[in-house]
């Protein structure tokens, strides 16, 4: 994988990561925002994988039953957004929409995805700090607006 700030202006930057054949999405998203130091960024990406899990949350049961796409798929969409989890370390938080070969998608909660042939991504990051606060109705750790803070 490679990463690197190409805009830092007025506390906006942003940074451009290429996720490689054969590494795993998440855990490079990940490292190039803990790399970057992100703490209040939006990503957004397109490529393509050949096994991804993506999840759909269950509220009731508060957890994710996982969704398998075992095999290659053109990686249409990914959105998300990059915050302070309640300890203070990096938290993606990225939704997939995955094409597959007969034109059908499947998408949902980005859990893991093995890429191939690549992952482009762009992360935004503004001059803000925004923190995850744990929600135990939800089991969740969300955004918490009463918690981050405009720099």
């Amino acid at each position: 994988m490679q990463h690197k700030l190409i805009e830092d202006e007025n506390g906006w930057a942003t940074v451009v990561a290429i996720v490689d054949a054969g590494d795993e999405a998440v855990s490079c998203l990940t490292d190039a925002a803990r790399a970057h130091d992100l703490s209040a960024a939006s990503v957004t990406g397109v490529g393509a994988v050949e096994h991804a899990t993506v999840g759909w949350y269950d509220l009731d049961r508060q957890e994710y039953e996982q969704i398998e796409v075992d095999e290659q798929a053109e990686l249409l969409s990914l959105v998300g957004d990059v915050a302070r989890g309640p300890d203070g370390s990096v938290a993606l938080h990225a939704h997939v929409v995955l094409g597959l070969r007969t034109g059908e998608t499947r998408g949902g909660h980005l859990l893991e995805a093995t890429v191939r042939p690549t992952l482009e991504a762009v992360f935004r990051q503004s001059p803000a700090q925004l923190r995850k606060t744990f929600r135990p109705e939800f089991g969740l750790a969300l955004i918490d607006l009463d918690q981050s803070t405009e720099d």
